[in-house]
């Protein structure tokens, strides 16, 4: 069987990205499949025994099951929290993804699932004329899409599925983050969503505070995407 593969998409930053794929592998895991993480763009690394760490990256490592080297799970990592093409040219690094794509192809010989974290919302710039919504193009991934439910999420969460399927891409399912637990008629927003996103709802996560990977991923129905999963035996 071949491995299977998804990337994470948001419809912002500091949506729930890191939170709904580090759910993910605990899913997998589960599920018994060996699930192993990317990151394959971060910025806002801090140096500790002479390696940068990254936090996202952190946390996708404690929650997946088989461990990738770093030059695999993130081949591009810069130290300022700040969007990554700034980052990157500050730091005289091109970020390549012809790079990225290779090491996509060695990770999914290593793992039955790889869970490819975006970068911020669906296209955020990696060059002059690059972005992630190329990356996720250039590794010709299903989607899966993060909403951080707040208010103005169902504008967001339909442009960033019109622009996935725009460039011939997939959705394989959403998540609803409930990223505010002040946002009023949540439920109702949801709803709206289901009736105009034309792919499987996975789950809805309550606001979790402090977030918990572990807990989020019990709100996650993993069968929708391992239904994809044995689809491609």
């Amino acid at each position: 069987m071949t491995a299977l593969s998804f990337f994470v998409a948001g419809t912002d930053t500091e949506i729930g990205k890191t939170l709904v794929s580090s759910a993910l592998l605990h899913g997998f895991a589960r599920a018994g499949l060996r699930a192993a993480a990317m990151k394959p763009i971060a910025s806002g690394a801090v140096e500790r025994d002479g390696v940068l760490h990254n936090e996202d990256a952190d946390q996708l490592d404690a929650a997946a099951t088989v461990a990738l080297p770093n030059e695999i799970r993130t081949p591009f990592m810069m130290r300022e929290p700040i969007a990554p093409h700034i980052a990157a040219a500050r730091e005289g690094i091109a970020l390549d993804i012809g790079r990225i794509v290779e090491a996509h192809r060695v990770a999914v010989t290593q793992a039955d699932v790889v869970v490819v974290e975006g970068v911020g919302g669906f296209r955020v710039p990696l060059d002059d004329t690059h972005d992630t919504a190329d990356l996720a193009v250039a590794l010709g991934l299903p989607v899966v899409l993060v909403v951080g439910m707040r208010l103005g999420c169902i504008s967001h969460a339909l442009l960033t599925v019109e622009a996935i399927t725009s460039r011939g891409l997939k959705l394989a399912g959403w998540v609803a983050n409930r990223v505010d637990p002040d946002m009023l008629y949540p439920d109702q927003n949801i709803a709206t969503l289901e009736q105009r996103i034309k792919a499987p709802l996975i789950g809805v996560i309550p606001h979790l505070a402090p977030t918990d990977a572990k807990r989020a991923a019990e709100s996650l129905d993993i069968g929708v995407l391992q239904d994809q999963l044995y689809r491609k035996d």
